[in-house]
């Protein structure tokens, strides 16, 4: 029996069918039945005709945009003077940037609920402002190793063409790094949008009681009711593919428009 490359996939395609095909089978199965196991798509309508539903997603949108921008005014700056500041040693501090992700979160989490307890008193009396902060805190890294090595690999002789073409230094910024490290920037907001969405446990921690997708997802689950707990995991779902079409049209789309300004 001779041996093919081809068959180098068998591992792969196996694991892809048992822990990516047949769960996301089971949800998609559970979020268009209902609990007799007949087809239906009540289970969508309740979730967009009901005011409380309606809000849980704009305000886990919010949640998410807010933590988004955040991560991303804190990032981009941080990753270019880690890539090009005038340090010998970038990636060093890029692994300070990156340890505290090795520590647990429900232990970094807590640390920064006591620093926040010190600062405010009661964090209480601000659970938005304390949410988008711990968000950041956990999702910062997230978004700052893409766009750095974006950046890491821009090509230097491209910058300096512009300037040497006389463009000013917003201009090359604008016209020629931010078109480049743009696949980094949509990585990054992948990564941290959809994730933010979810995270109830922060807002759980920073006394934020209000809900959040993972929270409505968890307490359907908790209850027992899998085919609403799936239905708005499929609405997840299809969020992620959503976003992700767009990134990929953005990014080629900025790719192009970068290369044909130079």
């Amino acid at each position: 029996m001779t041996f093919a490359r081809k068959q180098l996939c068998i591992p792969y395609a196996v694991f892809l069918i048992l822990f990516v095909i047949l769960p996301l089978s089971v949800v998609l199965y559970y979020a268009f039945t209902n609990g007799e196991g007949q087809f239906t798509v009540d289970n969508f309508l309740s979730f967009f005709t009901n005011s409380r539903t309606t809000g849980t997603l704009i305000y886990s949108i919010l949640i998410a945009l807010t933590t988004t921008l955040a991560c991303l005014l804190l990032a981009y700056p941080t990753a270019y003077i880690l890539a090009r500041g005038p340090f010998s040693r970038g990636g060093v501090l890029l692994m300070v940037v990156v340890t505290p992700m090795w520590i647990n979160f429900t232990l970094r989490i807590t640390a920064l609920k006591e620093i926040l307890s010190v600062i405010e008193g009661n964090l209480a009396y601000y659970p938005f402002v304390n949410t988008i902060i711990g968000m950041t805190y956990d999702f910062l890294p997230f978004m700052i190793l893409p766009i750095y090595t974006s950046i890491l690999k821009m090509d230097s002789q491209l910058l300096e063409a512009a300037a040497d073409l006389g463009a000013p230094g917003w201009k090359v910024f604008w016209k020629v790094m931010l078109p480049l490290s743009m696949p980094g920037i949509i990585s990054g907001v992948t990564m941290v949008f959809l994730p933010a969405m979810t995270n109830y446990v922060v807002l759980d921690m920073m006394y934020n009681s209000t809900y959040i997708m993972g929270s409505l997802i968890g307490s359907y689950f908790s209850s027992y009711d899998w085919n609403n707990g799936s239905m708005i995991s499929s609405i997840l779902l299809f969020m992620i593919v959503l976003l992700s079409w767009i990134s990929g049209r953005f990014g080629d789309s900025e790719g192009r428009k970068g290369g044909a300004s130079l």
